[in-house]
């Protein structure tokens, strides 16, 4: 019986390992477009992604045929969801601006662009994500599309160890 336990185990662990070598660069991509960091400075996407993975390691037995990479994300949105609601109006207080071209818009449009957007999610699945009805998810992201639209453009740092294009 601890023969199995053990086994199980380190099956688990395994399995999880691969999940993360495959899965972490897009989820931290994700974790930074929703903090607005520079990709070379990213200290609270790491965090995020961090606590994604803890959540998901922590589900994994329970898992059983759903998609991980779909937990993590959920994870990862309700997470950032959580911080941008508890430090609303941080910002003002000595805060610094975030560097990105997202950080024009509010964390939660910056949740729903980077969910709709970059991974892709439906409407309707992001409006249950996010508790909200699909027509309030669609009015935040045209929001935030006018806004980024609107916005003048803002660099963002190269990450470390990338080359300029030869000229």
């Amino acid at each position: 019986m601890r023969e199995r336990q053990v086994s199980n185990g380190v099956r688990r662990a395994r399995d999880f390992e691969a999940f993360v070598a495959g899965a972490a660069g897009r989820l931290l991509h994700t974790a930074t477009l929703l903090t607005a960091e520079a990709p070379d400075g990213n200290p609270r996407a790491r965090r995020l992604l961090t606590l994604a993975l803890a959540h998901t390691y922590a589900c994994w037995d329970r898992l059983r045929g759903e998609d991980p990479y779909e937990r993590a994300r959920q994870a990862l949105a309700a997470r950032f969801a959580r911080e941008a609601w508890h430090q609303h109006g941080v910002r003002g207080r000595g805060r610094p601006e975030p560097p990105g071209t997202l950080a024009v818009l509010t964390p939660q449009e910056r949740l729903v662009v980077v969910l709709r957007l970059y991974e892709g999610v439906a409407e309707e699945q992001a409006a249950a994500l996010l508790g909200l009805p699909p027509e309030r998810v669609r009015v935040i992201g045209d929001r935030a599309i006018a806004t980024l639209t609107r916005a003048p453009a803002r660099p963002v740092p190269a990450a470390s160890g990338s080359r300029a294009a030869p000229s």
